[in-house]
């Protein structure tokens, strides 16, 4: 096979439907929008969830709770995952978002106890669980709050 022999896989390009381009196009005259109406205009149409001036769905449906825009978000880790790292380690946020545990710190890091951890570690963290301190401090290492 040689640089100009070289083509797409059939099917994967299609060529792009030009409205309004005369008769003969198949979409010519009111471009695939039949005649007149709301649809016809430019600018026209309607917005999603608009039911013809019925009460739409998502309003006649009851209403529950809320959103707390005080509330914290944290990245959690298990245990089990910190046994990566190396025996004596220093485990910070900013370690974990370095090696990938966690993708984004949001309000902070949360350890939680899902696991066994076998390594004697220094970990920093905005919380931990009551079980992740415990068996942390089991395996010889240190908790420190952030």
């Amino acid at each position: 096979m040689k640089l100009h022999e070289l083509k797409p896989a059939e099917g994967s390009r299609k060529t792009r439907n030009r409205v309004g381009r005369g008769i003969g196009s198949g979409n010519g005259k009111t471009a695939g929008k039949g005649h007149k109406g709301q649809n016809a205009r430019s600018g026209g149409g309607v917005r999603p969830g608009f039911e013809g001036g019925q009460t739409p769905l998502f309003q006649r449906l009851p209403k529950r709770g809320f959103t707390n825009i005080n509330r914290k978000d944290f990245a959690i880790v298990n245990l089990e995952t910190l046994n990566r790292f190396e025996e004596g380690t220093e485990v910070t946020p900013e370690l974990l978002l370095e090696t990938g545990i966690v993708s984004n710190v949001k309000s902070g890091v949360k350890i939680l106890g899902n696991g066994q951890l076998e390594k004697k570690l220094t970990v920093k963290a905005n919380k931990f669980s009551a079980s992740a301190k415990e068996a942390i401090e089991s395996a010889g290492g240190s908790v420190e709050v952030i």
